[in-house]
């Protein structure tokens, strides 16, 4: 579906989205009612059927996703970083994904929709974003459509995927196009199966490392005939918070894991440049790359 800038914002829990929730929770997530589950497959599935034809318009290997934190304040310095990196990825002709939540989720398509732009208006926008840092601030959504008001465009897309399971959380406005699911597993899937170009890691918890595990079977069985790039961004979080990497690299020398394209950074030049490397080899090699 795409997004839509209401004339007169809604809350949080007057809109449509909300409704939904508040429905899928009096029918119980899991639901033993044949009729309510019947309809949660039929809409997941008409998801997926989306998906395909959206996808045959965005191209799977230019797609490139960005896990991390839900509760990454607007006003952290991640937040930021996360934006003009997503900035940057798309106007260097990338598609982003994301979980399509708040966070650094929220932050990707921030930045998606202001590729282009200045950087003094992205900052500009922060600014605004900043009078509600957290998503359940009153005003997380009335600022959001202020930058998108201020801002307008219609030449950058990007995609999130939220899920009702956690439907507490609204889905981030600046993704142009939302594909959210009943079942969070199904879901999951399509977030790190649809970003062939990529998945770039953020600091996050147990869902963002969930999805580096899950992201990493895949890669190392070659499920799509190819490894796609996985880049940890944030060097002390990955190695020190959360010393996950160490432990993937220690998994690889041992045999456990195999074929995987890890990069540990904090520079956006690096995350550019193995992004483009990959694009490069599947120019090079399209043999190699042919998605059915």
């Amino acid at each position: 579906m795409k997004a839509m800038i209401p004339d007169k914002p809604e809350t949080f829990c007057d809109c449509f989205d909300s409704i939904i929730y508040r429905h899928y929770l009096a029918t119980g997530k899991q639901t033993s009612d044949i009729r309510e589950s019947m309809a949660r497959t039929l809409h997941d599935h008409a998801i997926y059927v989306a998906l395909g034809e959206f996808f045959r318009v965005h191209g799977y290997l230019h797609c490139v996703g960005v896990m991390g934190g839900h509760a990454l304040l607007r006003t952290d310095d991640m937040y930021r970083h996360v934006a003009f990196l997503a900035k940057r990825l798309t106007e260097h002709g990338f598609f982003m994904l994301s979980g399509g939540g708040p966070g650094a989720m929220e932050a990707t398509h921030l930045g998606a929709w202001m590729a282009g732009r200045t950087h003094g208006e992205l900052d500009d926008a922060l600014r605004i974003l900043a009078v509600a840092p957290l998503f359940s601030d009153p005003g997380w959504l009335p600022t959001a459509f202020e930058v998108m008001n201020r801002y307008p465009q219609e030449k950058y897309q990007s995609l999130g995927l939220p899920t009702w399971l956690y439907g507490h959380e609204p889905s981030t406005p600046f993704a142009t196009h939302i594909a959210k699911f009943f079942e969070n597993s199904i879901r999951e899937n399509y977030i790190l199966t649809l970003p062939f170009g990529g998945v770039i890691y953020t600091p996050g918890s147990a869902g963002t490392i969930q999805e580096v595990f899950q992201d990493a079977v895949q890669n190392h069985y070659l499920s799509f005939g190819f490894s796609s790039p996985m880049i940890f961004l944030g060097s002390k979080f990955w190695t020190e918070e959360v010393p996950l990497y160490q432990l993937i690299v220690k998994m690889m020398e041992k045999g456990k894991y195999k074929n995987l394209n890890l990069t540990l950074t904090d520079d956006f030049d690096e995350v550019m440049q193995r992004l483009l490397d990959f694009q490069e080899l599947t120019k090079a090699h399209p043999e190699d790359f042919c998605l059915k």
